[in-house]
C-alpha cells in the first residue's frame, strides 16, 4: 500500500481505505476463487492496483464520464479506478461468472457506489461508453473489433494495458494510437516493459 502513497499522495482517507481494503479482500475471495495467480497475490498493489492505476496518470476522466472495464478479470484496472474517480461510472465486464462473482463482491465491500458488474460476452454487450479500458484480453486488432461498437463519439477512447513489443501487434492501428510507457510514471523495474495504448474514437 505504501507504493499507493507514493505516486498517489494526493488522495483522500476514504479512498486510501478503500484501497487498503483490497489487500485483505482479495487475499481472502482468492482462496475460494483464484482471480490472481497465488504466486503473485503477494504484488497485488505493485502488479494489479499501481498498474491499473497508470491510466490514472495518463488520464482524468471528466466527472460523469461512463468507463467500461472489459475483460475485467478480477477487477481490474476498474475496480482501482472507480475509488479514484467516484464522481464517474464504471462498468465491469467479463464473460466468466466466478470472476463477476469476486469483483462484484469487492465493489460492495468497499463501498462503490459508481460499480456495476456484468456477466456476458463482449460481443454481446451493446451499451455504449465514453471510455473503455482493460488489461492486455487479446491482441489489440481483435480487442478493438469487437469493443469500437461501445465506444461514444467525441473525446473518448479505448485505453489498453499492454506489456512486450507491440509493433507487430498494433497492425492497421499503429499509426492512430499513442503508447505511452508505464516506466514514465513509476520506477520500479517491473513497469519497464509496460505500456499503455491509447486509441482515439474516430
Amino acid at each position: 500500500m505504501q507504493i499507493i502513497r507514493k505516486y498517489f499522495p494526493e488522495l483522500s482517507p476514504s479512498q486510501y481505505l478503500q484501497l487498503e481494503q483490497l489487500n485483505l479482500l482479495y487475499t481472502s475471495w482468492n482462496r475460494k476463487i483464484n482471480v490472481i495467480s497465488r504466486k503473485d497475490i503477494d504484488n497485488l498493489y505493485t502488479h494489479h492496483v499501481l498498474h491499473s492505476l497508470a491510466i490514472a496518470k495518463f488520464i482524468t476522466f471528466p466527472e460523469g464520464s461512463t468507463v467500461l472495464d472489459a475483460g475485467t478479470g478480477g477487477g481490474f484496472p476498474g475496480i482501482p479506478l472507480a475509488i479514484l474517480f467516484p464522481r464517474c461510472h464504471f462498468t465491469l465486464l467479463d464473460s466468466i461468472r466466478k470472476k463477476i462473482r469476486v469483483t462484484s463482491a469487492i465493489a460492495t465491500e468497499t463501498g462503490l457506489k459508481n460499480v456495476q458488474t456484468i456477466c456476458t460476452r463482449m460481443e454481446k454487450y451493446p451499451v455504449k461508453h465514453h471510455f473503455i479500458v482493460s488489461r492486455a484480453v487479446a491482441p489489440f486488432p481483435d480487442f478493438c473489433r469487437y469493443s469500437l461498437k461501445n465506444l461514444l463519439p467525441g473525446k473518448t477512447g479505448i485505453i489498453y494495458l499492454k506489456g512486450g513489443d507491440l509493433d507487430e501487434e498494433l497492425g492497421d492501428y499503429g499509426a492512430r494510437v499513442k503508447i505511452i510507457c508505464i516506466s514514465d510514471y513509476f520506477e520500479e523495474t517491473w513497469f519497464s516493459t509496460k505500456k499503455i495504448i491509447f486509441l482515439p474514437a474516430s
